[in-house]
């Protein structure tokens, strides 16, 4: 009888655990139970509950990346794309610091002693200094995605491809059409711009884990656990996209300084600024010659009449 029962339980036990299901919208989520959870790795010893219904926070996935990569596993889909024309995952992530829900501290120094002030969607935002820099929290409210697709027998219209971007976006990342200000499209560049924007002060969504999500699908690297492909399927056919660029508008400007320019740019600009101090210096020389030439010739005019 005590068998009996033990077997039940462990039945039991069993039935709920797979009760509890996939995380499907973090392919490396783990769900178990009793009682059933969902957890994400983001270091060593380091399990964060998530919510699996609704998207991760972005500050989630980048330290669970971080995590992955410094451990040797896999960051990319099960076989990737095995051509020339990959995408190459050069995102740039580093190990943020969050708080409780998964948002972005203000300050990010990634585990050293220099440090920058980063926005909402964890994007630097000001010079980089030490670990005494002042920073304030700063909401992200507008997310441009650039996209472009590949040929396609036949060319969608605008409005095709503005219905096909808001049910994409409402299907898989559950944001409501509202929040989709504009979307242009140029068939002859195979580009599609969209905007994606809130009211300044509006706390209520997240734009740049929608530009999160939809930058890795667009890049083949998916976060969701369905390893099903993201297109876009517009009335007259489906839109292959290949490539992404996500900008991001803040409701306080940024702090860039002069410091923050490239090496070439700086470049660039001693030379012009060099160019034009020669020049000057060429126009300012040839000035006195010919002044003194002048002032020779005169001199030898008068010279009969002394």
């Amino acid at each position: 009888m005590r068998t009996l029962i033990a077997l039940c339980f462990l039945a039991f036990v069993a039935g709920a655990s797979a009760d509890c299901g996939v995380c499907k919208t973090m392919k490396w989520g783990v769900c178990d139970g009793p009682p059933c959870a969902c957890t994400l790795v983001l270091g060593v010893g380091n399990k964060q509950i998530v919510d699996c219904n609704n998207l991760i926070p972005k500050c989630f996935l980048m330290k669970a990346e971080m995590h992955r990569a410094r451990t040797n596993q896999s960051t990319r889909s099960i076989g990737g794309k095995p051509v020339e024309t990959a995408f190459v995952d050069n995102d740039g992530i580093y190990d943020p610091v969050c708080d409780a829900n998964g948002g972005f501290k203000a300050v990010q120094c990634n585990g050293t002693e220099t440090c920058w002030c980063v926005n909402s969607a964890g994007v630097r935002r000001s010079d980089k200094g030490d670990k005494n820099i002042k920073c304030e929290p700063v909401e992200t409210y507008w997310v441009r995605l650039q996209l472009t697709h590949n040929a396609t027998s036949s060319i969608p219209t605008t409005e095709h491809v503005k219905i096909a971007v808001e049910n994409v976006l409402l299907q898989r990342y559950s944001l409501q059409k509202t929040f989709v200000k504009k979307v242009e499209y140029d068939p002859d560049a195979r580009m599609i711009v969209v905007d994606l924007e809130k009211p300044k002060g509006d706390r209520s969504v997240d734009l740049p884990l929608v530009g999160y999500y939809m930058e890795k699908d667009v890049k083949v690297l998916p976060l969701f656990k369905d390893p099903a492909p993201f297109k876009l399927t517009t009335a007259s056919t489906d839109v292959p996209l290949n490539n992404i660029l996500v900008y991001y508008v803040d409701e306080v400007a940024p702090t860039f300084t002069m410091k923050a320019l490239t090496g070439g740019v700086i470049a660039v600009i001693v030379v012009v600024v060099l160019a034009v101090v020669i020049g000057l210096l060429v126009l300012f020389f040839l000035r006195r010659r010919e002044q003194a030439q002048y002032n020779k010739t005169q001199g030898r005019e008068m010279e009969p009449m002394s």
